[in-house]
């Protein structure tokens, strides 16, 4: 009896021991080295933008450098890879945009899962892109593009940040919702088209806003309208296109993921750390600025967003009659 009384007794410190120990060194110590974030599009674009905002945000409240690396190419889908592929120890992240949710109906062979093979960490903000023109396009309004483009089937290129990006849909849906007939031109992010749209070698782009409202206050292009269902709130003067297409819509997302297996204290760092991010009004400023809403949520409900927005966009991908090989 004594034996089995001090077996127990020996079992339930050991238990206790086990409960109360302290997480693993790498989660408690999280970070003590720079952190890598992938991101899909080539710098100088709105995700790179807006990544290098929340990436200083995070550096100075973890105290650990977070180094952006441009994986362009793919929609995205190559750093997508890059991030699934690297250990799971909260050093290799992933920007997470709408071309994720789209890429896993619009691409026929993917090498990954993303709702499988990934973790949601964080939401950074919520966003609409912008139709921008050149320029030289003689139309100022949707209602006139519309007329243009149908007086001129197949005569109109449109640019895009790749093939499975919101830019890609945005404008692939405005073509399956008013018949328009125009040919797509996929560059390995905004940033590289348009110097192209601006000498009116490509004509338009469905883009991201921070980098289409840079181009259009700077005189560049023409804005005509947003993907929003309403007109958004930072540029209150260019109308909705839902406005001229009734059910146009086309609202993106940015946040953070990691590899799947990554551990959930280290998420609950990263995520309590942008949180914090977005309540500095410095922060908020520049979001604003590039056309941005901050949206914090936590890691549940940022993966729910993110699983919504998946079978939103096949729904969409499905509508427009694309795909990728």
């Amino acid at each position: 009896m004594l034996r089995i009384l001090r077996n127990t007794v020996f079992g339930l410190l050991f238990l206790s021991t086990l409960l109360n120990a302290s997480p693993p060194a790498s989660a408690a110590g999280y970070p003590d080295r720079p952190v890598h974030w992938m991101i899909g599009f080539a710098a100088g674009g709105p995700v790179d933008i807006v990544a290098r905002i929340m990436a200083q945000a995070l550096s100075d409240r973890l105290g650990q450098q977070f180094i952006v690396e441009n994986k362009a190419g793919s929609g995205g889908n190559i750093a997508a890879a890059a991030a699934i592929n690297s250990p799971a120890d909260g050093y290799t992240l992933l920007f997470v945009a709408p071309n994720n949710a789209i890429s896993t109906s619009l691409y026929k062979k993917l090498p990954y899962d993303f709702l499988r093979d990934t973790v949601p960490v964080a939401s950074i903000m919520q966003l609409t892109n912008m139709l921008v023109v050149s320029n030289a396009f003689p139309a100022k309004t949707v209602q006139e593009f519309i007329d243009y483009c149908k007086a001129n089937p197949g005569k109109i290129s449109f640019a895009s940040s790749g093939n499975g990006t919101s830019v890609h849909m945005s404008a692939e849906l405005f073509k399956a919702m008013t018949k328009c007939d125009m040919i797509h031109v996929p560059y390995r992010g905004s940033a590289i088209a348009f110097p192209d749209i601006i000498s009116n070698k490509v004509q338009l782009i469905f883009d991201n806003l921070p980098s289409a409202l840079e181009q259009s206050r700077g005189g560049n292009v023409r804005a005509l309208g947003v993907t929003s269902p309403q007109r958004w709130p930072s540029v209150p003067d260019v109308p909705a296109i839902a406005e001229t297409i009734p059910g146009f819509e086309s609202v993106g997302f940015y946040g953070i993921s990691a590899p799947k297996g990554t551990p959930p204290e280290i998420v609950e760092t990263l995520n309590k750390a942008v949180g914090e991010a977005l309540k500095d009004p410095k922060v908020i400023a520049r979001l604003t600025e590039n056309g941005g809403i901050p949206r914090p949520m936590t890691p549940a409900e940022f993966g729910k967003l993110v699983a919504d927005e998946t079978e939103k966009w096949k729904k969409v991908v499905e509508f427009a009659g694309v795909s990728v090989d």
